[in-house]
């Protein structure tokens, strides 16, 4: 497992998807970048389709997410995104009473079972005092992460006549 902080957006394109049985249906999937702005969660979620999507697709929606830690497995077989709540516990000092922060998480995972399991091996390493409060399955179909350019890559984006 690895965790990844970052302004996360969640987008909702439509598009024409070729069925099994070769029937054409307009569907709309959900997705998460990771961007700055609207403009470029637009920008990236149009760069990543086109690699998969043959046809036009429409952007319909851009909305920024209410998370901003993402939990990956390593697990080929996880293939799921589950949206978790979790409480941190703390004590307030003054008054010794109970004190909880929710805080919203994007796990990868199979199932709901190894969604508790990925949280409690991502967090099991911190000092922190947690509840699970709430996991539910999402929608999303994949996230996609901001890639780091190499620098052979740099170099070929620099105008002509710097090189």
């Amino acid at each position: 497992m690895r965790s990844r902080t970052a302004n996360w957006f969640e987008t909702k394109i439509r598009y024409d998807k070729t069925m099994e049985d070769g029937q054409q249906k307009k569907v709309s999937e959900n997705y998460v970048v990771d961007a700055f702005s609207f403009s470029e969660a637009e920008a990236r979620i149009t760069e990543e389709m086109s690699a998969y999507i043959s046809g036009e697709f429409d952007v319909k929606a851009i909305t920024p997410a209410s998370y901003g830690e993402i939990f990956f497995s390593d697990n080929a077989n996880d293939d799921r995104w589950y949206k978790t709540k979790l409480q941190f516990i703390t004590i307030d000092e003054k008054t010794d009473k109970e004190k909880r922060s929710s805080v919203y998480y994007l796990v990868q995972a199979a199932n709901l079972n190894a969604a508790v399991k990925n949280i409690d091996e991502v967090m099991g390493g911190t000092m922190i005092d947690y509840v699970i409060a709430a996991i539910n399955e999402t929608q999303i179909m994949d996230v996609f992460e901001h890639k780091l350019k190499s620098s052979e890559e740099k170099d070929n984006d620099k105008p002509e006549y710097e090189q």
